[in-house]
């Protein structure tokens, strides 16, 4: 989701030695030497609270293996992540085992990782939301969470407009929403577009009420037709909601990370497309609204003949990088935090659906429950099978429909090139 800087090859070295502290592997041992006794992840999850308990399980799980390798977490800040990362993988030096999140930013990167195939073949049924770590017939990272695009609804809101649930079709939503905002004052949906993020969500959340099922499996599969009249019909629908004024006011200023996530928490707005792990999803959500009004629905349709689903992938996923200089140990350390023990701590805690198919959420909220139960039917999120700077692009070209300064033939048509050129 964040801009990538290209960096000189004595800035990329300095940046790897001097900006990341710590967080760089020790030089490479001569040969001979003692085996590996330090092992260094990077990720932009360990310092949250919520993950502290799934952290430690997984070092414990690893030490009972390996009592005599130390682990350290590197949390780093999630908006110079990637900027971080790729100067460690110039360099040729970094972390041993890296999170990434699913899509294009791993397949972007697998030159520079380590294919774990071999390593992973134990956890393949257990584990969903492979594809999302794959490239050219190879598994780069195991997956942690399933990362989803839900829509999200406020019952209470729905309650005092005077409605029983939200509609079907994309007409009488537009309907709901006009009583909703009569009733409540309450906009249809909060959304963040200054990091460029909604447009992602915004694609992936409604695509499957507009595209039909070949388009949709098409695109997934690589075979995008961005001339088509349900693709243009996507960026249409999101410049006609800014018209609309549907939307937050000021959406291109306000971050989704996490302004518009408080903007929906707040009763502001009746709806948003958030996430379905560990960030602006269910569990967030009933925290302020309350577990029992927190709902979630389909995609309107849209188009006629269209059947929405939830879209979604593997969320996110520990990866190892080529230098690490065990690679076996690298890959326990990645079963480790991918145990049904520590993944079933990052639910707890966190609300991450994860990636473990084992785990009992029947307890869970009923937001939860609707969500899981889609997982079956669901498919690939559409803005996931596009490249990182395919998504950049997008980001910006989407602040420009919402500002008028740019019209869906010409966004199409810059995207189109790019999704070519990647």
């Amino acid at each position: 989701m964040k801009q990538r800087t290209l960096w000189s090859a004595a800035l990329v070295a300095g940046l790897a030695l001097a900006g990341c502290g710590s967080a760089t592997r020790p030089a490479a041992a001569p040969s001979g030497s003692a085996k590996v006794t330090k092992l260094v992840v990077w990720d932009w999850k360990s310092g949250d609270a919520s993950a502290a308990a799934y952290v430690q399980k997984a070092k414990d799980a690893f030490a009972k293996k390996h009592p005599g390798v130390t682990v350290e977490f590197v949390a780093q800040p999630f908006d110079q992540y990637y900027t971080l990362l790729g100067a460690a993988i110039q360099a040729g030096t970094g972390p041993d085992v890296m999170l990434f999140n699913g899509g294009g930013q791993i397949r972007d990167r697998v030159n520079a990782l380590l294919p774990l195939d071999r390593y992973l073949a134990g956890d393949r049924q257990r584990l969903a939301g492979w594809d999302a770590f794959s490239k050219d017939g190879g598994t780069y990272a195991a997956p942690v969470t399933l990362q989803g695009h839900p829509i999200y609804y406020n019952k209470t809101l729905y309650e005092k407009a005077g409605l029983d649930g939200p509609a079907t079709t994309w007409d009488e939503f537009l309907g709901d929403c006009a009583t909703i905002k009569q009733k409540t004052g309450a906009r249809c949906f909060a959304l963040g577009n200054k990091e460029g993020a909604g447009i992602q969500f915004f694609m992936s959340g409604l695509g499957s009420g507009i595209l039909t099922a070949k388009e949709y499996d098409d695109w997934i599969a690589g075979k995008r037709d961005w001339s088509s009249p349900g693709v243009k019909k996507i960026f249409k629908l999101w410049k006609d909601t800014g018209d609309a004024k549907l939307n937050n006011d000021g959406a291109n200023s306000t971050a989704m990370f996490n302004d518009a996530f408080t903007i929906f928490n707040s009763g502001k707005a009746a709806h948003i497309i958030g996430l379905m792990s560990d960030i602006g999803h269910w569990k967030d959500f009933s925290e302020f609204l309350g577990a029992d009004k927190v709902g979630v629905m389909p995609s309107p349709v849209v188009t006629d003949g269209t059947t929405p689903n939830l879209p979604y992938d593997g969320g996110i996923g520990y990866a190892v990088a080529k230098w690490a200089k065990d690679p076996g140990l690298a890959a326990d350390m990645v079963r480790s935090l991918t145990t049904t023990d520590a993944l079933t701590s990052f639910y707890s805690e966190a609300g991450a659906i994860t990636s473990d198919t084992t785990i009992d959420v029947s307890q869970g909220p009923a937001a939860v429950g609707t969500i899981v139960s889609q997982i079956k039917e669901g498919k690939p999120a559409l803005h996931v099978a596009l490249s990182s700077k395919t998504l950049d692009l997008m980001g910006r070209l989407s602040q420009q429909l919402l500002s008028g300064s740019a019209t869906v033939d010409e966004v199409v048509e810059q995207l189109a090139a790019s999704d070519r050129a990647s």
